[in-house]
């Protein structure tokens, strides 16, 4: 069985970097959606950046945005990945992964088996996916609003392309969500947070070890 990996979404302080490198984490995901709690400046991230220890994968996360946008971001830091949490299409994300030549992760929203669609249509452009619940029409954000969906929806499937489980994951339940959807990677924000955009170690290192302790020692 292979490890599973952790992605802490929207860590916005040097010291929440280095919690998820101690934690045993995989990824940290640096926030460019303006409206967000968690969102950073360039300035911001470049320096987030540059603090990750190696082997820390660093993704930008972006909502619908612009060549130039992104041409701003790639320039000012280096990155490891680009997260698309929009409503872009898969020829937008075939676009971006060929005009930055990063690998690109698309977020699809889930709601009921009508959404799952959407899910392998992405995987014919994107490197990897995250499925996150689908927020409501009315919520501000695309993700990171501790919203979950009927896991039941995506237990034991597989795509053409790696996977991210994500929405309303907790230490409480990410087990559990393992357990029944054989997800291999899990991604969160607001369910290690003491407040909206404030991460905390403790709930940082309390998720990882729940996230990996269905595996044997060896595999940790």
């Amino acid at each position: 069985m292979p490890d599973i990996r952790v992605k802490i979404c929207g860590v916005k302080r040097p010291e929440d970097v280095q919690a998820v490198a101690a934690a045993g984490g995989a990824y940290i995901g640096l926030n460019f959606f303006p409206k967000s709690p968690r969102y950073v400046t360039l300035d911001q991230a470049r320096l987030l950046a540059l603090d990750a220890p190696l082997g820390l994968c660093k993704v930008a996360l972006t909502v619908d945005a612009d060549d130039a946008t992104l041409d701003a971001i790639i320039e000012a830091m280096p990155l490891d990945m680009l997260q698309l949490h929009g409503k872009e299409t898969p020829e937008r994300v075939a676009e971006i992964r060929t005009r930055y030549g990063l690998p690109v992760m698309k977020a699809v929203g889930v709601a009921d088996e009508s959404d799952l669609a959407a899910v392998f249509d992405f995987s014919l452009a994107a490197d990897q996916l995250l499925i996150d619940a689908k927020p409501p029409k009315t919520a501000p954000l695309p993700g990171g609003n501790g919203l979950s969906f009927d896991w039941r929806l995506v237990a034991q499937r597989r795509w053409l392309r790696p996977w991210m489980l994500a929405g309303g994951l907790t230490a409480a339940n990410v087990a559990e969500a393992i357990r029944l959807t054989n997800a291999r990677q899990v991604d969160l924000a607001s369910g290690v947070e003491s407040a909206p955009g404030v991460k905390d170690a403790g709930m940082i290192q309390a998720f990882v070890k729940a996230a990996k302790q269905d595996l044997p020692p060896l595999l940790r």
